[in-house]
């Protein structure tokens, strides 16, 4: 009885069809469409968590501004030559004006070069603000940004991007502006992963706060969310051609020396970062 009741949701799941479009609407000729939501979204949401916890350690909000025009720049820069530099770099450096052609619409960003922007454009505000130290500060933005990556994930879904694998699982899904093909949905995947490993920092930071060693989030964040793509990579299929002669994707290959910068973080952050936020900070 429970199986036969059970397989109904399976069967209902399997017929899963995926046909969104990836405008919301249209003002006039301009579209509006959800991944650009999803990035609104990601640092709209973002920008507000990171105030509480300015507020809440007494920092100046004045220059919360300053930290957000840092990380947009870092993250979208980042991402665009990552993924000009990782995934086509033979096409990108022989056409170099097309790694800025934003009227193209930018059809490729990679999230190992986003998180490395965000690293580099933050360490440049550090310097400028002896209260905010370099490790504090990614520990603050840290479970922000894995919200954001939730956000951008769900994008990915919505424009039927950054597919799976083919698949007979009960909830593979059909991208039909894609193909007939049942798919692993990599990008639900991921965009859960990074919503859960966002509660995991948060419940963190509400437990302890600034009394967490220095390079605590952030080392979580690097290892956690890089070891989760490391693994969904296994059920994505690869960006670029050169990737199939390789045992591991691009990506896999990018987050295996994040994953050990995060757990280096973990283990010696405390040291690396001197005092706790807190002592640094008062």
């Amino acid at each position: 009885m429970f199986l036969e009741e059970f397989s109904l949701p399976v069967a209902i799941l399997a017929q899963i069809t995926w046909d969104v479009s990836p405008e919301i609407f249209r003002i006039g000729p301009l579209p509006i469409r959800w991944y650009s939501v999803g990035w609104l979204l990601a640092f709209g949401l973002g920008f507000y968590l990171v105030r509480w916890m300015y507020q809440k350690e007494g920092k100046p909000e004045k220059d919360l501004e300053s930290v957000l025009l840092y990380m947009i720049l870092g993250a979208i820069i980042g991402a665009r030559l990552g993924h000009c530099l990782f995934y086509r770099p033979d096409y990108y450096l022989a056409n170099p004006l097309e790694i800025v052609a934003f009227w193209k619409g930018f059809r490729g960003l990679a999230s190992h070069g986003g998180a490395l922007g965000i690293m580099v454009s933050l360490y440049i505000f550090s310097r400028r603000r002896a209260d905010q130290p370099y490790l504090w500060l990614l520990d603050r933005v840290a479970g922000p940004t894995a919200l954001g990556g939730f956000f951008i994930r769900m994008g990915n879904l919505m424009n039927s991007e950054i597919l799976g694998l083919p698949s007979d699982v009960p909830w593979a899904m059909t991208f039909t502006r894609v193909d007939a093909v049942a798919r692993h949905p990599a990008q639900l995947y991921e965009a859960l992963s990074y919503l859960l490993i966002f509660f995991l920092l948060h419940f963190l930071y509400l437990r302890r706060g600034p009394k967490l060693p220095p390079g605590t989030l952030i080392g979580t964040f690097f290892a956690t969310v890089f070891g989760a793509r490391f693994f969904i990579e296994f059920v994505k299929e690869r960006h670029a051609a050169f990737e199939a002669g390789l045992p591991l994707s691009m990506g896999q290959i990018l987050s295996v020396p994040i994953i050990a910068l995060g757990l280096a973080l973990i283990i010696w952050g405390p040291k690396w970062g001197g005092a706790t936020g807190e002592a640094r900070s008062g």
